[in-house]
This record gives C-alpha cells, sequence and structure tokens, in this order.
C-alpha cells in the first residue's frame, strides 16, 4: 500500500507547553491522554503546503503521471474557494484531464475518502487517485485553550489508491447533525460572517475559547463515542462477513489513549491487535488513521495480504468504518 506523511517542522513538547500554563500537569496529562509532543504548522504554513510535501514524498515511489483524480479532505483549507485540490494540481504539476475535489470532514474523513475513493474506481472514472488529508487545527485554536492545544496537532498524509494495492471492502457510515455543536468554530463564514471580534470565555478550568476559535465539548464527544463506536465495529465486520477474529488489526481514529483503551475494553478487541499511536504526534484529526496506517506497515505490524478495520468518529457528528484488505 502506497502512503506517506508529513509532519511540520515545529515541535512543541509537554514541557514546553507548560511554559505557557504553570498551573497544568503535564506528567498526569501524558499518562492518560497518552499524548507527549505535537508537530504545529508555521504561521505562514498552510494545509495546502503539508499536503505538497505529503505528495512529493508520495511521488518519490510512485509516478505522478499515473494520478487522474486528487480527493482533498480538510478542515484548514487555504481559502473559502477555489477547492484547495484545485491549487494542489498545479503545485504539483499534475496532468489537466483530471478530476479535483475537496470534501470538509474531521475524524471520519478518512474513512469517507475511502468510499469516495471506492466509488469513482468502481464507475470507473478513475483508476489512480491522490488522496490527501491535511489538517493545521493549530491555526483554529485559542492561545488560552489549554486542553485542545495539548490535544491538537497538525500534519498531511498522502495515499495512492487504486485496485493494485488495496482492496476496499464495504462501509457502514452514519451521522448525527443534532451534535454539530459540539465541535464547532462559530465565526467566520456565512452564518456568522462579519464578526472580527469575540470575547473569549472559559469553558474549562484553565482553558479559554471564543466563538473565533475552536471549542469543544469533551464530555458530549467522549459521551457519543463510547455509546456509537462498539455498535459501529461490530456492523461493519458483519457487513464484511467477517468474524472479529478474522480481522488481523484495528486502526481507529487516534482521540487520546483514555479514549482508545476504554473503547478496546468495551469491544474486546485483544491488545496486540489494537492501534494506539500518536505519542509523538497529538490528535491530526483526519489524519489519524492513515499515519497509523503508515507507522503499522513501515514497523511491519501489518502487511500484505492483512485484514484492517478502519474506524473513524468525530467532528459532525459522524462516524465510519471499512475494512481494508492490503494486496
Amino acid at each position: 500500500m502506497n502512503i506517506e506523511y508529513y509532519l511540520p517542522e515545529i515541535k512543541i513538547t509537554n514541557p514546553q507547553l507548560a511554559e505557557s500554563f504553570p498551573d497544568w500537569n503535564y506528567m498526569d496529562f501524558e499518562k492518560k491522554i497518552g499524548i507527549a509532543e505535537r508537530h504545529i504548522a508555521a504561521i505562514d504554513e498552510t494545509a495546502l503546503d503539508l499536503a505538497q510535501k505529503a505528495a512529493e514524498k508520495l511521488f518519490l515511489d510512485n509516478d505522478k503521471n499515473k494520478v487522474d483524480f486528487i480527493l482533498f479532505c480538510t478542515q484548514s483549507p487555504d481559502y473559502y474557494l477555489p477547492t484547495t485540490a484545485c491549487i494542489l494540481q498545479s503545485r504539483l504539476n499534475l496532468r489537466n484531464d483530471i478530476g479535483a475535489l475537496d470534501f470538509n470532514l474531521g475524524c471520519s474523513g478518512y474513512v469517507y475518502g475511502l468510499a469516495l475513493a471506492k466509488g469513482l474506481l468502481k464507475s470507473s472514472i478513475a483508476r489512480n487517485i491522490l488522496f490527501i488529508v491535511s489538517e493545521t487545527y493549530s491555526k483554529h485554536i485559542h492561545e488560552k485553550d489549554k486542553i485542545n492545544r495539548a490535544i491538537f496537532g497538525d500534519g498531511a498524509v498522502a495515499t495512492h489508491v487504486n485496485n493494485e494495492n488495496i482492496e476496499i471492502g464495504e462501509f457502514v457510515l452514519g451521522t448525527n447533525g443534532n451534535g454539530y455543536d459540539k465541535l464547532i468554530v462559530k465565526n467566520g463564514c456565512f452564518r456568522n460572517h462579519d464578526i472580527l471580534e469575540a470575547e473569549e470565555y472559559e469553558y474549562a478550568k484553565g482553558s479559554f475559547t471564543s466563538d473565533n476559535h475552536l471549542f469543544m465539548n469533551g464530555p458530549e464527544i467522549y459521551s457519543f463515542t463510547l455509546s456509537t463506536v462498539p455498535d459501529l465495529v461490530f456492523e461493519t465486520a458483519n457487513k464484511n462477513n467477517l468474524d472479529m477474529s478474522e480481522i488481523d488489526y484495528f486502526i481507529f481514529h487516534q482521540a487520546n489513549e483514555y479514549m482508545l483503551k476504554n473503547l478496546r475494553n468495551k469491544i474486546n478487541i485483544p491488545e496486540e491487535k489494537f492501534c494506539i499511536s500518536f505519542k509523538s504526534t497529538g490528535n491530526t484529526v483526519s489524519a489519524t488513521i492513515p499515519i497509523a496506517l503508515k507507522d503499522a506497515l513501515s514497523k511491519g505490524v501489518i502487511g500484505i495480504g492483512s485484514k484492517v478495520m478502519l474506524v473513524g468518529f468525530g467532528v459532525g457528528l459522524s462516524w465510519g468504518a471499512t475494512i481494508i484488505h492490503i494486496k
């Protein structure tokens, strides 16, 4: 499977972050949440820039002239319009006779992107898809937001999707828009377009945000995840005609270690089959699953012939899962 990722050069460790929050016990945080450091995009570095670098790494071993479609997933685009995928086509000097499409989705974005890619392949609209996920969530976060600055990191992943290197199974997808405000940036688009300043407020002890910045209701997101994901996993295995024991590895959205361990215990997944891999990256939103996937491939945890369940969940609220069979 052809997949590469790029992380920004700026790296912030927990002790460095603690300099801005002297009362923060980063050792307890690291023990519970599992994040030791995160990569943060520079002021003048965007999701497009990260995506370009990830794609260029991919093209070191893949012929870019074969690409006939770009799928680009981000919630931190360079512009309202045009689509970032169109600009990426130019930056990478790809052919002009290709499709290019952005879609806005967060923590379940990689799974949804594979669903779109499968549709393009099955309909013969495309044969070789450059699928990019790229996020710079750090640009959404208030400088006094201790919680989210500790959790989120930036990064981009480029995946070459075709029928030769991966078999994509059946999908289970879901949406509950009633929870749209549980993870949200309220201002900036056309619902609240002209608000240039917004009052900061404390939403948790020692953590501040404003309506111009990211707000996450952590307890509600956690509750949603624990109630939704177990059924999603079992339904996906059933839809793919697989017993849970036949699945070689499980890669969930790498949100935080506390949540993941509770999910693993609730679903009864063997520890050796369950991925926890974000200590040095943090929660990179749509990029967490493919970063973990690449690391598992590189370490030989999975390889040719492996059946891997990918499970995404979060902002939207949305969720999705599928099985990939690596060729």
